[in-house]
């Protein structure tokens, strides 16, 4: 595997096909769809069409999915780079560790680190951004220790069923 796609504890690996019932069962935790903006579950043959794109150049899609793996070969959750930008030379990242038992491990910083190399020395990137809602505490935390600052405040900007939150925006600048 190329050795920019790794650090650490980590992997990030493309998606398979066989990775189809993972994905059904992550996309379908009803848990995790506020921070993913999701409101509606996903269809197994939904996904298989998304394994199929998901194939394609990221220059033609303007994203890209990895899986994060441990050194045993254990997916424990997924990357994203989103609204890829070459000329403006920046993406969007969203990180999940779908099992609280493997968060806190350090497997979201090191696919941070290795996406974030990934993204500079592969694709160019002069940055990467994230929003993060200003109660995911985790999230920030993790952001944060991996290079992220926070550079403005989407205010009201979620809508939740227990009203309204912030939304937080984190940039890191690569090289």
């Amino acid at each position: 595997m190329n050795e920019k796609l790794s650090y650490g504890k980590i992997i990030l690996r493309p998606l398979e096909p066989e990775d189809l019932d993972l994905l059904y069962q992550w996309e379908n935790n009803t848990e995790i769809w506020e921070v993913s903006n999701t409101k509606t579950p996903f269809s197994k043959h939904i996904l298989a069409q998304y394994l199929l794109e998901s194939a394609k150049d990221i220059y033609e899609t303007k994203q890209l999915r990895l899986i994060i793996e441990t050194s045993d070969k254990k997916p424990v959750g997924a990357v994203d780079l989103f609204d890829f930008e070459p000329f403006h030379m920046r993406a969007g990242v969203g990180i999940l560790i779908h099992k609280s038992d493997d968060r806190k491990k350090g497997y979201a910083s090191d696919a941070l680190q290795a996406l974030s190399n990934y993204s500079f020395e592969i694709l160019g990137l002069r940055q990467l951004y994230a929003n993060i809602t200003s109660d995911n505490w985790g999230s920030i935390q993790l952001f944060e220790k991996s290079g992220f600052t926070q550079s403005g405040i989407k205010k009201n900007w979620i809508k939740t069923f227990s009203g309204w939150k912030d939304e937080l925006f984190y940039q890191k600048f690569l090289g």
